[in-house]
C-alpha cells in the first residue's frame, strides 16, 4: 500500500524524544521504538494494522510532527484514528503552561521542569495495555517486565506488513490462551492467569475498561481491584498511564519513591502515606512529577545523552 503522510501541530512546547522515552522507559522496548529521530509503532485498526513513524520536523517552541502511515488503506477514517491514537499516546493537545508556572515556586521541581521542558505526559493506547504492563512488571525489574511484554507481542499480536514490528496484543489475541503459554515466555502462572482473565472479561463484555474514564479515582480503583493480579499500584498506574490522570502518583512504586526521596533530599525512606504527605501541595501535578522523575532517572543512567532540542 502507498504510504500516507500528514502533519500534526502539538501544543508548545513539545519534544518528541522526551515524550517517547517517558512512554517506552527502556531502550529494548520493541513495541514503542525510537532510533534517536523517529518513533515507530504498529497500531491495530479494525482487523488490520497501521504502522506509524513519527518525526519532529520543527523545534519545541513551534512544534510540528510528521506522521508516515503504512500497511493501512488511505482513508479519512484511518487518518482520524491514527491522529486520535497519537494525540492520546503523545499528549499532543495537553497544555502544561500552568505546571511550568507552578514549578517556578519550588527549586527542586523547577529543575526537573526546566531540564525536561517539552515532555508531554504519555498514555498507552488502551487501559488494557496499561494494566498488562503493570501485571508484567510486578515484582520484577522494569527491564525484565518490558522484555516479557516484547515476547507476548512477538507471539500473539498483529504485525507490520514486513513482519519487523508487532503491535501490542488486543484482548481478543490473549483471551483464548492458557497460562502455560505465558509460562513458556517467562511469566509466572499467576501473571499469565491475570492477563488471560482480564482479556476474557473484556471480550465477553463483562468489563469495559475505557468506561472507567467516567468514574472518579476511588471508584475506578475499586473496580480495577476486583480483577486478579491488580493491586493498588497496578490500579494507580493504570489511572495515570491508561486514563491520563496526571494528578496520580503511584505511591507503591519503589523506584519512584526513591527518586522522590532523592529529589527532596530526605534522609528517611518514604512509604505510601509519606509520598502522599510530601506531594499534597503538588497534588494537581503529582503524576507529572512521577514522569519527570522517571526521565531524570533515565538521564542519570545515560539513556538520554543524545537528546537535542533543535
Amino acid at each position: 500500500m502507498k504510504p500516507h503522510r500528514f502533519h500534526l501541530t502539538p501544543v508548545a512546547p513539545f519534544r518528541l524524544d522526551l515524550t517517547v522515552w517517558t512512554l517506552r522507559r527502556r531502550k529494548d522496548n520493541a513495541i514503542d521504538r525510537w532510533d534517536g529521530e523517529t518513533y515507530s509503532r504498529v497500531l491495530p485498526l479494525g482487523d488490520g494494522v497501521a504502522t506509524v513513524a513519527v518525526r519532529q520536523v520543527r523545534p519545541a517552541q513551534q512544534p510540528k510532527i510528521e506522521v508516515l502511515v503504512t500497511d493501512a488503506a488511505v482513508s479519512r477514517s484511518m487518518q482520524s484514528a491514527v491522529r486520535a491514537a497519537l494525540e492520546r499516546m503523545l499528549g499532543l493537545r495537553i497544555d502544561l503552561a500552568e505546571f511550568y508556572r507552578f514549578a517556578k515556586s519550588n527549586p527542586h521541581l523547577d529543575r526537573l521542569a526546566t531540564n525536561f521542558r517539552g515532555m508531554k505526559p504519555p498514555r498507552f493506547p488502551t487501559v488494557f495495555e496499561a494494566l498488562a504492563n503493570a501485571i508484567a512488571c510486578q515484582q520484577v525489574t522494569l527491564t525484565l517486565g518490558i522484555q516479557l511484554l516484547n515476547k507476548v507481542a512477538d507471539q500473539y499480536s498483529l504485525f507490520s506488513q514486513d513482519g519487523a514490528m508487532h503491535a501490542f496484543p488486543r484482548p481478543e489475541d490473549l483471551a483464548g490462551r492458557h497460562p502455560d503459554d505465558f509460562r513458556r515466555l517467562g511469566f509466572s502462572r499467576q501473571k499469565g492467569r491475570a492477563m488471560i482473565e482480564l482479556a476474557q472479561s473484556i471480550t465477553s463484555g463483562q468489563c469495559d475498561l475505557e468506561a472507567l474514564a467516567e468514574k472518579e479515582d476511588g471508584a475506578a480503583v475499586e473496580q480495577l481491584l476486583v480483577h486478579r493480579g491488580i493491586g493498588r499500584w497496578s490500579a494507580e498506574y493504570a489511572l495515570l498511564r491508561g486514563l491520563g490522570r496526571t494528578h496520580i502518583f503511584p505511591g507503591d512504586d519503589v523506584g519512584a519513591r526513591n527518586r522522590l526521596q532523592g529529589l527532596l533530599k530526605l534522609r528517611q525512606p518514604l512509604d505510601y502515606p509519606g509520598v502522599a504527605r510530601r506531594l499534597h501541595r503538588w497534588r494537581p501535578y503529582a503524576g507529572l512529577v512521577y514522569f519527570h522523575l522517571l526521565l531524570d532517572g533515565l538521564a542519570q543512567a545515560g539513556l538520554l545523552e543524545k537528546m537535542k532540542d533543535e
